[in-house]
């Protein structure tokens, strides 16, 4: 079972989504936990402050590290992954979700404002990953982002299993397209191979879609397939 632990300073916006559908599903049952720190419960000033302005100067606030490093220290146990999502942060993708799926706990800080005090994210040996060239206004949209790619992969939450093998990314190529009924939908047709019944043809057929799909829009991913 793997415990999915949120550090953020808004514990209202959980679990929201994944609350729902598959995940709310596989949370009832246990198959994956969630649990909800919020770092101003770990303040030691009477207004409970735990941002504050930047040294050097700049717009906007940081978490402090005091706060933040506490937060963690009472919570994390020796040897658990803690994630930091920001934009500066390595790439995260499907082999990245495959390798955190695996883990027994993983532990999410939201940062917010203009992000976190930099010394608690070397101290705690923090890993920081970035879902996209974008800024968002805090860490926990990132973070439905980040568990639904993972916690999809844990056992006995999808369904169907087998789909995930065939989905963009798992062979390093995009995924073909996909049709379903009605055959004949504003005069365009399902492609005929689909129709077939030769598994061979069809197999052939996704294949060379997937390879043209991500030669056009993924350059970097044919690239990379392409040396495999």
């Amino acid at each position: 079972m793997l415990l999915a632990r949120v550090f953020t300073i808004y514990p209202d916006m959980f679990p929201g989504p994944l609350d729902q559908g598959l995940f709310g599903v596989a949370l009832k049952k246990k198959i994956w936990r969630l649990e909800i720190v919020n770092p101003r419960d770990y303040t030691t000033d009477k207004h409970k402050s735990v941002d504050d302005t930047p040294y050097g100067g700049g717009s906007g606030m940081l978490l402090k590290p005091d706060v933040v490093g506490n937060s963690i220290d009472k919570n994390v146990n020796s040897g658990e992954k803690i994630i930091y999502l920001t934009p500066k942060g390595k790439v995260f993708n499907q082999k990245i979700a495959k390798d955190l799926s695996g883990e027994k706990t993983i532990n999410i800080l939201c940062g917010h404002f203009e992000g976190v005090d930099q010394r608690v994210i070397d101290s705690r040996n923090i890993e920081e990953y970035s879902i996209g060239d974008y800024i968002l206004s805090g860490g926990e949209m990132a973070t439905y982002v980040f568990l639904d790619a993972i916690l999809r992969l844990i056992p006995g939450v999808v369904g169907n299993e087998n789909s995930i093998n065939e989905e963009s990314f798992e062979n390093g190529l995009l995924e073909y397209p996909q049709y379903t009924k009605p055959q004949i939908w504003e005069k365009k047709e399902v492609p005929k191979v689909l129709l077939s019944g030769d598994h061979a043809k069809i197999k052939h057929w996704r294949l060379s879609q997937s390879e043209a799909i991500t030669r056009v829009r993924r350059p970097d991913l044919w690239q990379k397939y392409k040396k495999n």
